[in-house]
């Protein structure tokens, strides 16, 4: 059983054992969450979302240690491609982070997709809400950069980053698939490349035409992470939006996440309580066979699993 109160007082192996729990999703998840959700809604959530190659990480490492450099205490989620066939995360990103990890005010934690194609796992939000609950004042959700549906990282962000490099032709290209509607606050990562002044023409013309509901006008930063250059630029956009927000339709805003993860947890519940039924496991896995085989196809099947 995990111990709320030491949860509450930052204990690091209570918050590693609380995330597990709802990863692996045990049953006494929801019990958990119900016991930390009044305990949130303190800190300051950040996401940081962008093309592969982008230097997110880099910008994570040195946006938490400019944090942490504040005194402030850093929570930081990577979401990271998890294998098809084990479902674990792989751990590539994180070896960077090794040397931040290490300070007693940084939390860093990776989970995997297990498939959700926005890039964030179903138990990010809980994750991000056990941080927020032990006390962080930052926390910084990193996703891993699959292109359109990355929109999902807003759902659980009070500011979402876009990071952008110059040179890279589909960068643009992604923003008019959707991120543009996403990024409160823009970078232009790796600015020490040629191309960065027509990147960031093409990114202000882009975001002339785009009306936002709030009225935003999302900054556009220019960084070169690996030498901490634009990294206060960005603190400042960052806090900037933060504000405005709270002024403007925060409640708007939480109110439509907490409609999605309402609807999620709901989804999740009636599908976990459907595979619960007796025989569901070994239909699935007959089912499974016979599409194989091109024996049956999947709208059958499902009709066949949910009949019962």
């Amino acid at each position: 059983m995990i111990d709320i109160q030491q949860l509450l007082a930052g204990n690091p192996r209570t918050i590693a054992r609380a995330i597990t729990r709802v990863e692996s999703g045990g049953d006494d998840a929801a019990e958990l969450m119900k016991a930390v959700f009044p305990h949130t809604g303190k800190a300051m959530v950040i996401g940081i979302t962008g093309s592969p190659g982008a230097g997110k990480s880099s910008l994570v490492d040195k946006l938490a240690l400019f944090y942490k450099d504040k005194g402030e205490r850093i929570g930081i989620v990577c979401v990271d491609p998890s294998s098809p066939f084990s479902g674990g995360a792989i751990l590539g990103d994180r070896i960077r982070m090794a040397t931040l990890g290490l300070d007693k005010n940084v939390f860093i934690r990776s989970m995997a997709t297990r498939g959700n194609l926005g890039g964030l796992s179903r138990s990010t939000v809980d994750a991000v809400a056990i941080l927020d609950a032990a006390g962080f004042d930052k926390v910084i959700v990193e996703t891993v950069g699959v292109g359109q549906d990355e929109v999902e990282i807003v759902k659980t962000a009070d500011v979402s980053v876009v990071v952008l490099v110059p040179g890279m032709g589909d960068d643009i290209q992604a923003i008019k698939a959707g991120i543009m509607e996403i990024g409160d606050v823009f970078v232009i990562n790796k600015a020490d490349r040629e191309g960065v002044l027509r990147t960031q023409k093409e990114l202000e013309s882009l975001l002339s035409l785009a009306h936002r509901p709030d009225m935003w006008m999302p900054p556009i930063v220019p960084t070169v992470a690996t030498e901490s250059k634009g990294i206060e630029d960005l603190s400042a956009a960052i806090t900037s939006y933060f504000e405005f927000q709270k002024q403007e339709n925060g409640l708007v805003r939480k109110t439509a996440i907490a409609r999605w993860r309402l609807t999620e947890l709901v989804q999740e519940r009636l599908l976990s309580d459907l595979m619960k039924r007796n025989g569901t496991s070994d239909k699935l896995d007959k089912l499974a066979l016979e599409i194989a085989q091109k024996k049956n196809d999947p709208y059958s099947a499902v009709e066949d699993i949910i009949s019962g």
